[in-house]
């Protein structure tokens, strides 16, 4: 490293940048909204994978003949949905979560957010028509939805539940969600996930 007058900037004197400061992935602008999608492909991110391993999510996309890309990781119980979406090098607005909730009325309902966002209860009410939702309990979610935390993903449940993606989704070109496994997500266009799924968008974050 060098500064201006061409001499070397002693090591001490470095700045790395920050990895949970890098700029939002362009290819995210309105601007490139409709860029065509990329092949499917299996990236490796941090660890070795076999390029032929599939998760229930993307099996259920290649038989309804859906596009994607799909991504791997290597997981750390610890790694935050930013961090993640970090660790892809994407825009953590574009990385959406799964929660799972169940209504006054016993009906379970999805929501998905982005990683970042929070999941106003209220709204999340008021968008599927229940008096109040309250998050499932952790050890509800396997025998429910067949995901274990942290590898929940709105498509390939045991049962389809209603479903809610936040309202921003659609402002991207592509977004990423769960592939179903820990490690694993999948990039796909909002309106193949809301095909898929039957979901609705609506404002659900605090």
């Amino acid at each position: 490293m060098k500064r201006g007058d061409g001499s070397c900037v002693p090591w001490n004197e470095r700045t790395v940048p920050s990895f949970h400061s890098r700029e939002p992935s362009p290819r995210f602008t309105m601007e490139r909204k409709n860029r065509p999608l990329v092949p499917p492909r299996f990236t490796i991110r941090g660890d070795t994978m076999k390029k032929e391993e599939k998760t229930n999510v993307m099996r259920v996309l290649d038989g309804k003949k859906i596009e994607y890309a799909s991504h791997a990781y290597k997981p750390d119980a610890t790694m935050t949905g930013e961090e993640i979406a970090a660790l892809l090098g994407e825009n953590p607005d574009v990385v959406f979560k799964t929660l799972v909730t169940q209504g006054k009325s016993g009906a379970y309902y999805v929501f998905v957010i982005p990683v970042k966002e929070e999941l106003d209860l209220k709204k999340a009410a008021k968008a599927s028509g229940e008096k109040a939702v309250s998050m499932i309990k952790q050890k509800e979610l396997l025998p429910l939805t067949g995901y274990v935390h942290g590898g929940c993903s709105p498509i390939g449940m045991k049962k389809q539940f209603q479903t809610f993606i936040h309202e921003t989704a659609e402002s991207y070109d592509h977004i990423y969600v769960s592939a179903g496994k820990v490690g694993f997500q999948i990039e796909l266009r909002p309106s193949d996930l809301i095909a898929v799924t039957g979901c609705k968008t609506a404002d659900i974050v605090s």
